[in-house]
């Protein structure tokens, strides 16, 4: 029986980069919390940016966001892994080298760039409905930071993952977050692992849980998951280690899959 489920956002619940949320998952969302049944949502995106696509329902489900990086339960806060200072100086000076690049720093506090991209600034504020403050540097958050995220414009975010992963082994967990996202957090932040402590937390097993996702940062969720869906636009990499792939690109397959346990 089922009495977990975890669910990436962007590419599996709606279109990656907005907000447009079948309003019926609201209702299923409660539905399967009366029948005992919790729900989580598992992003990478930032906690104030996942929560307002879940707002009618924000205090009936946990919140994994920045990739495992923070943890929330409603007013609790479960994990915060935070970089140390001279990660963040490396991650940044590596970041400011790759070209026609914007990035982002993400706190328990809120999201800031001293990036001067005025239309990605209004795409992300728009679409992820994300406030995004402009500082003159972003090392001035140093203290509390749970992500850096690269938005690579012209390239594959799976392929330029792979070099910066080997750059900063052991230092970071480097992940294709999205067709141009990379995201950089602090080391045991993954949607896997933070499966794995609220398993633990609500005394659920693998074989009780069931995920869905699409991309890279998605797959050690899935794989602690007895029950794994790949929607039908997933990577291949993604599709291999899931038990089910959805037929149809119908974003509203994974509300059909949620409705059976009603």
């Amino acid at each position: 029986m089922i009495k977990l489920i975890a669910s990436d956002v962007d590419g599996t619940l709606l279109p990656e980069g907005t907000a447009d949320l079948n309003p019926e998952l609201y209702d299923v969302i409660l539905k399967l919390k009366e029948k005992g049944i919790v729900f989580a949502a598992a992003s990478g995106r930032q906690a104030n940016s996942v929560k307002t696509v879940f707002a009618p329902v924000e205090q009936e489900m946990y919140f994994i966001t920045n990739n495992g990086g923070y943890v929330t339960y409603r007013d609790e806060v479960l994990a915060c892994r935070a970089f140390d200072g001279k990660t963040i100086e490396e991650i940044l000076a590596y970041v400011r080298s790759l070209e026609n690049t914007f990035y982002l720093v993400t706190s328990p506090d809120g999201d800031y760039t001293d990036c001067q991209d005025k239309e990605m600034l209004e795409w992300l504020r728009e679409g992820y409905r994300i406030h995004i403050d402009q500082i003159g540097d972003v090392m001035e958050k140093a203290d509390r930071l749970v992500k850096i995220s690269a938005f690579l414009k012209d390239k594959d975010a799976a392929k330029e993952a792979v070099p910066a992963k080997t750059l900063f082994e052991g230092k970071a967990m480097v992940t294709a977050a999205g067709d141009h996202w990379v995201d950089f957090t602090a080391p045991g932040s993954e949607k896997g692992n933070a499966l794995k402590e609220l398993q633990e937390r609500l005394h659920v097993t693998a074989e009780e849980t069931m995920a869905f996702g699409d991309n890279n940062n998605d797959i050690g969720m899935l794989k602690n998951a007895g029950e794994s869906y790949a929607v039908s636009e997933a990577r291949e990499e993604v599709k291999a280690v899931c038990k089910y792939i959805l037929p149809d690109t119908n974003k509203n397959s994974v509300l059909r899959v949620l409705k059976t346990l009603l």
